[in-house]
């Protein structure tokens, strides 16, 4: 019998939600379910401090949880190693001329800050020393410990996706943090199944090749838990599970 993963979509900072979703997959699979978090832990909801408090104590207890950077996990490391707020794989011409990169308020830094209770308002080189007084080493050690892809039998679990022209070994951290097309309009099947996040839609959906659980947390729209066993996929809702086939 193929044993059933778990994977938890884009959190941004949505920690009541992520509440909600852990307890619909410990009551569909019990305290030892093996869960996949997609990445994007931070940034935009209200609480990315509290999120990851409840993931670093999740695996301090032992839960069967890996945990995967997203491309605003990356940024906010870049922010707290070096100061960072610009990347070259911001499309938005708003937030390329505005200079504020992942400080502006479509890229959600400044909430992110916020949960640790950093004043917004600081010059920039105050801000950066004060988030490096203020994030916990914990959090930062996590962080960097994210790995950025999972492969578990014929399942491929991915931030944002894969270059398909490319092998798994061949694949930057770019492409897989960050990659829109030509991943997301390719229709011929992958070496796995590819689970994945970072382009928001308005409902979680299986695509044949991949399977796309970011519905839009960051936004303010539900956190999606899914489960996965052998061929067959399903959302977890609070009556139970519902079917998500191509």
């Amino acid at each position: 019998m193929t044993e059933p993963i778990y994977a938890i979509g884009d959190i941004h900072g949505q920690h009541d939600m992520l509440l909600d979703v852990l307890t619909l997959i410990e009551a569909d699979g019990g305290t030892r379910a093996r869960v996949m978090v997609l990445g994007d832990l931070v940034d935009r909801g209200p609480d990315s401090r509290a999120v990851l408090d409840t993931l670093i104590s999740g695996r301090a207890q032992g839960r069967d949880w890996i945990v995967l950077r997203g491309n605003h996990d990356r940024m906010f490391l870049d922010f707290l190693e070096a100061g960072r707020i610009d990347h070259s794989a911001f499309r938005s011409k708003k937030i390329i001329e505005s200079g504020e990169g992942w400080l502006h308020d479509m890229i959600g830094g400044l909430d992110t800050l916020a949960s640790y209770d950093i004043d917004p308002t600081l010059p920039l080189p105050e801000l950066i020393a004060g988030t490096q007084d203020a994030v916990p080493q914990a959090h930062l050690d996590f962080l960097r410990a994210c790995p950025l892809y999972h492969v578990e039998d014929h399942l491929l679990f991915v931030h944002a996706g894969i270059d398909p022209k490319l092998p798994l070994d061949w694949q930057t951290e770019d492409h897989l943090l960050w990659i829109r097309d030509p991943f997301l309009t390719h229709v011929e099947p992958f070496d796995w199944l590819v689970v994945h996040g970072h382009s928001a839609i308005d409902a979680p959906r299986h695509y044949g090749n991949r399977i796309n659980l970011d519905s839009g947390a960051g936004w303010g729209r539900p956190l999606t838990a899914a489960v996965i066993e052998g061929a067959n996929a399903w959302v977890l809702t609070p009556k139970g599970r519902v079917p998500l086939a191509p």
